[in-house]
């Protein structure tokens, strides 16, 4: 068995939070009165922030993932020029690693 990293293991804990913050959110409006328009988007934007998970400069590509779905999630565009190694992009297969390098328009 193989160590995990620290890293790993609090990235897994955040996002185990976030999770559990996101499920009492969802709760608590469906609970609620109909709010106004400026709190109804205030709610999208925060659930959007929570949804997005950045990812580590190295990831380990899971079962049913694709270069696309990687890319969303990760926020990097550039997945094949990073990585000389991926020859075909539809043969990605888990347990592959991939350099990230998250583009940001900031």
């Amino acid at each position: 068995m193989g160590r995990v990293h620290s890293s790993t293991i609090l990235a897994e804990t955040v996002s185990g939070y976030c999770s559990l913050l996101l499920a009492i959110m969802v709760v608590l409006i469906c609970c609620e009165l109909p709010a106004t328009e400026d709190d109804r988007m205030a709610i999208r934007a925060l659930l959007k922030e929570s949804i997005y998970k950045p990812c580590d400069e190295i990831y380990v590509v899971q079962e049913g993932e694709t270069l696309q779905t990687i890319s969303e999630k990760c926020g990097d565009p550039y997945i094949v020029e990073e990585n000389p190694h991926i020859h075909d992009p539809d043969d990605v297969f888990p347990g592959l690693v991939i350099k990230i390098t998250p583009f940001s328009n900031k």
